[in-house]
């Protein structure tokens, strides 16, 4: 599946002599839209060999919902490990993936922090039987692979830019694009520590770093789900001027940064710079 470009008429862009796009990867699917699908498709073999996934996330993952999702199309059972205590009723988001077949246990917040050392997911085993382990945010070596398809569908660009959370889709577009191109990722974690990540993932996926790519971590706006008035002010005034309802906790905290890197003269005149919705 791939997903519509279209071009935004922005005067922030434009003044700098600068032609902005968007990868509308949001329009994929609506259960399994943008970057989920992308990291999930060649994880869904072997979630089908195993018969059960287990994943983590917040109560608002969006991974969750989509590995629930993809267990109820595809045909494997999905187990979803919720950081933080259980809280009733449900959100939505939890309570979607719960119709969806996806069976939820919660775990205390010092466990959560050491969720892939080997004794907690033993006792996760012992609980549940055995289980195909999917990261949180669903970022591993397959979840890359399929990410770097989505750099072979946008040939053209000088500049690719998406938003990072476990840094899979940075780690896979980076690795898709070509020599020319170069990739952009704007973390949504404070902390600093992306590039370590996106490179360990390429590395897992690759042995070897990829491509033309880093992360600025500027545009944060507090931190993970976190905000403050200016982004609710910028994403108000996007869909004002654009239409499209930007996600806070993801696309427009990076669609902020391109414009304000662009301001900035961050970009040289005459680029073509893509900025990817992942949904």
């Amino acid at each position: 599946m791939t997903s519509p470009v279209v071009e935004l008429a922005d005067e922030r862009a434009a003044r700098r002599g600068l032609r902005l796009f968007l990868k509308r990867d949001d329009l994929i699917h609506p259960e399994l839209p943008g970057n989920k699908w992308r990291k999930l498709r060649h994880n869904i073999g072997p979630a089908r060999a195993h018969g059960t996934v287990l994943t983590f996330g917040g109560a608002y993952s969006n991974h969750v919902r989509a590995t629930a999702a993809a267990g109820k199309i595809f045909g494997f059972a999905t187990i979803g490990v919720i950081r933080g205590e259980e809280r009733l009723p449900l959100n939505d988001s939890l309570a979607r993936a719960e119709r969806m077949g996806m069976r939820l246990a919660y775990m205390d917040r010092t466990t959560y922090r050491r969720k892939h050392e080997p004794d907690v997911v033993d006792a996760l085993r012992d609980r549940w039987g055995d289980f195909y382990l999917l990261p949180e945010g669903g970022s591993n070596a397959l979840a890359v692979q399929g990410c770097a398809e989505l750099g072979a569908e946008v040939p053209g660009f000088d500049v690719v830019c998406c938003p990072c959370g476990t840094g899979g889709t940075l780690a896979g577009l980076a690795a898709g694009l070509a020599p020319d191109q170069r990739a952009l990722g704007f973390s949504v974690l404070r902390g600093g520590f992306m590039d370590g990540e996106v490179e360990r993932l390429q590395r897992e996926a690759y042995g070897e770093r990829r491509g033309n790519w880093r992360v600025e971590d500027g545009f944060h706006f507090g931190g993970y789900a976190r905000g403050t008035p200016e982004l609710d002010a910028f994403v108000e005034d996007f869909a004002a001027r654009h239409g499209i309802v930007l996600d806070r906790i993801y696309t427009a905290k990076m669609m902020s940064g391109v414009l304000a890197l662009a301001e900035r003269g961050a970009f040289p005149e005459g680029s073509r710079i893509l900025t990817v919705i992942t949904g």
